[in-house]
């Protein structure tokens, strides 16, 4: 599909919902990322910008890309509301076509699918080569199925971290998988359903 189609579905998936007024990090983020010291943050695919305004508030500088120009408008404006904006820069951006410049402290990748042209491969070997030494590249990806999810089909199959990590090809005397495993825990979607749900948590570390 084109770029144009990309962009009207994830325009039309967040103008269809109310703004969330305070979007939540995501909890692999919180645990992963407490005890580092701030830095430079990418956040690929900010969506509600939880993740974002979290960081923004432990003292990170955070650009926070979307292709969803809704998306970016509504947390560029939560960002200004929390008196946030000189930590968060939200910018409106298809991975499909080019990476954000800059290099980071830590890139987060939370649960990047989409049903149009994505090389999502290429766009985390760019995200782990955007990292400074010492950096980390925080991947998360379903594991599973959560009933809300717009992905219904049956039989989509959910790479491992593993092969994840393998797929982008990252010399191993300069990056270093810190973490690769498969935690449960239970999610809240819209309308307050719940459900026990796989996440495929991935770290990274540039090393040199």
């Amino acid at each position: 599909m084109s770029t144009t189609d990309a962009v009207t579905f994830w325009d039309d998936v967040y103008a269809a919902r109310p703004a969330t007024i305070d979007p939540q990090p995501n909890a692999r983020l919180t645990e992963t990322t407490t005890s580092l010291p701030p830095g430079h943050a990418l956040d690929l695919g900010c969506g509600d910008g939880g993740d974002a305004l979290w960081l923004a508030g432990q003292g990170w500088h955070v650009t926070a890309v979307d292709i969803s120009a809704v998306a970016v408008g509504r947390l560029a404006a939560l960002a200004r509301s929390r008196g946030l904006d000189d930590r968060v820069v939200a910018v409106r951006h298809d991975l499909h076509e080019s990476f954000p410049q800059g290099m980071f402290d830590l890139i987060c990748a939370h649960y990047l699918h989409t049903p149009h042209d994505l090389d999502r491969t290429a766009v985390l070997r760019s995200a782990a080569r955007a990292l400074r030494p010492g950096g980390r590249l925080l991947v998360v990806d379903h594991g599973s199925t959560a009933p809300w999810s717009w992905n219904q089909d049956p039989g989509v199959r959910y790479p491992s971290p593993r092969e994840v990590a393998t797929g982008i090809d990252l010399d191993p005397a300069a990056w270093t998988v810190e973490r690769a495993d498969t935690p449960r825990r239970n999610a809240t979607g819209p309308g307050g359903r719940t459900a026990e749900v796989t996440d495929h948590v991935l770290l990274i570390r540039r090393t040199a």
